[in-house]
Order: C-alpha cells, then structure tokens, then sequence
C-alpha cells in the first residue's frame, strides 16, 4: 500500500502561483509512474499532468502546457506541480496519483492504483 498526501493548495489571486506537492511512502518510488487530476465543481476528475517513474518525460493537459510544470524528487519521493498564471479555471480540487502500470501519458483514472485526499485551489480576483 502507498500513502500519498498533497499539500500546498490555497486561496490565490488570479494570475498568481502555487506550488503543490505530493510526498509518497512507496518503498521504490521510481515503481512508480506519478501524475496530477483535478475535480473543478460540478465536473468530472480530469487528468492534468503526468510525469514518467525517472522523471525525463511530462505530459499535460491542453489547458496547462505552458502555465504548469510537473517534477519530481526521487531521492524525497516527492512531486511537485509548480502552477503559475492561475486562471479561475483552475479552481479544483487536485489530486496527486501513483501508478506501477501507466504509463507517463496515461490519462485515464482507472490506471492509477494510488490516491491522495486531494488539495483544495482556489483562484479568485
């Protein structure tokens, strides 16, 4: 079993950043391939970034090339999705998955195996 807890989200102003992390128990974190979802209100968990078990691949949603960008520490077994030029578009809750079978593109939820509570964005003038 792999914990993993989000933290990091914020009330922000719009066009402003925040950087949310996800730390991870996971014995050998490079098992695992690490991505992003969001729920906004009223909407359905999307994917939004995804990031290959070593780190040299991304992957994003459309409506974030350019804006977010998705790391990872494999000696801290963390991610990090550094998000700037925050739209009201943004608002969501953010969750951070794990996934030994997906792979860095993987968009689809029913691939990753782990879950973290998720992290509340707000983005507002």
């Amino acid at each position: 079993q792999v914990q993993l807890v989000e933290s990091g989200g914020e009330l922000v102003q719009i066009g402003g950043s925040l950087r949310l992390s996800c730390a991870t128990s996971a014995r050998t974190f490079t098992d695992y391939a690490m991505a992003w979802f969001r729920r906004a209100p009223g909407k359905e968990r999307a994917f939004v970034a995804g990031i290959s078990r070593s780190g040299t691949n991304t992957y994003y949603e459309d409506a974030v090339k350019g804006r977010f960008t998705l790391s990872r520490d494999n000696a801290k077994n963390t991610v990090y999705l550094q998000m700037n030029s925050l739209k009201p578009e943004d608002t969501a809750v953010y969750y951070c998955a794990a996934s030994a079978r997906a792979k860095w593109k993987s968009t689809a939820p029913v691939l990753y195996d782990y879950w973290g509570q998720g992290t509340q964005v707000t983005v507002s003038s």
